[in-house]
C-alpha cells in the first residue's frame, strides 16, 4: 500500500476483521464490493471512518493508497498529483480543506482523472458532502455525486464487541464483565476506550497479570494516583 512520507504509520489494527459493524453492515458490504463508484463516509469522532478507509486500502494491497487531508499535516495541494493512478484511493478528513480554493481545485482534478482511469475513490469526512462549506461549485457537484454512507454510533453491545476485537488483535482475551466494567467507569468514546485498553495491556505484560476486574481497578487507581 502507498502512503505518504510523513512519518505517519497506518494503523495495523485498521482492517475489516477488527471492525465491529453494529448498524453499519451495509457500509462494510459496499466497501468490500468491486464497485468503482466513488463513496463518501461521514460520521463523528470515533465512528470508524479512518479505520474503514485504511481497511479498504489495506485490502487492496500495493494497489491501495491512503491520503489524509488533515490541515495539521500542512501539505500543499500539489501533493495529490499522481495519486489518481492508484487503483484504490482513500482520502481522509476531506472536509478539513473546505473553503480552500486551491485544495478544492486539486480535488476536482483528481476526481475527474480518477473517473477516466477507473480509480476507486473513497472519501471520509465529519459531514455529508452537501453539508461542507465548499466554495468551488464544480467540486461541490462532484462531491455530491458520491454514494454517501453515514456511520452510525455503536451501542454498548457494539462497544463491547469492538473492545473484544481490539483485545484479540493484541492476543488478549477480554472477559465480557471486564468490558462492562470499563464502559461503566471510563469515557464511552471508542478512541479513548482503545487507548485505555492498550495501556492496560502494557501494564498487564509488565505485571504478568490477566485483564481481570481487580487488576484493571488497581491499574486505573495507580494511573489516577500518578496524575494527582
Amino acid at each position: 500500500m502507498k502512503q505518504l512520507a510523513l512519518g505517519m504509520r497506518l494503523r495495523a489494527e485498521a482492517v475489516f476483521d477488527s471492525f465491529a459493524p453494529g448498524q453499519n453492515a451495509e457500509v462494510l458490504t459496499a466497501l468490500r464490493s468491486a464497485n468503482t463508484a466513488p463513496l463518501w463516509l461521514w460520521g463523528g469522532r470515533g465512528s470508524g471512518k479512518t479505520h474503514l478507509l485504511q481497511a479498504v486500502c489495506a485490502a487492496a494491497g500495493e494497489a491501495g493508497a491512503y491520503f489524509p487531508l488533515d490541515r495539521s499535516i500542512a501539505l500543499p495541494p500539489e501533493a495529490l498529483l499522481g495519486f489518481e493512478r492508484s487503483q484504490v484511493l482513500g482520502l481522509d478528513d476531506v472536509d478539513a480543506v473546505a473553503g480552500d480554493q486551491a485544495w478544492e481545485r486539486a480535488l476536482f482534478r483528481l476526481f475527474n482523472e480518477a473517473a477516466e482511469l477507473r480509480t476507486r475513490l473513497i472519501f471520509a469526512a465529519a459531514v455529508a458532502p452537501r453539508q461542507a462549506a465548499w466554495v468551488l461549485h464544480d467540486w461541490a457537484s462532484r462531491a455530491g455525486s458520491c454514494v454517501v454512507y453515514q456511520l452510525r454510533e455503536l451501542d454498548d453491545a457494539g462497544r463491547i464487541e469492538a473492545l473484544r476485537l481490539r483485545a484479540a488483535q493484541r492476543g488478549l482475551q477480554l472477559p465480557y464483565e471486564t468490558s462492562e466494567y470499563l464502559l461503566k467507569r471510563m469515557p464511552r468514546d471508542l478512541p479513548t476506550l482503545f487507548q485505555i485498553l492498550d495501556a492496560l495491556d502494557e501494564a498487564s505484560l509488565v505485571e504478568q497479570r490477566r485483564l481481570t476486574i481487580p487488576f484493571i481497578r488497581d491499574a486505573l487507581e495507580k494511573h489516577a494516583g500518578t496524575k494527582s
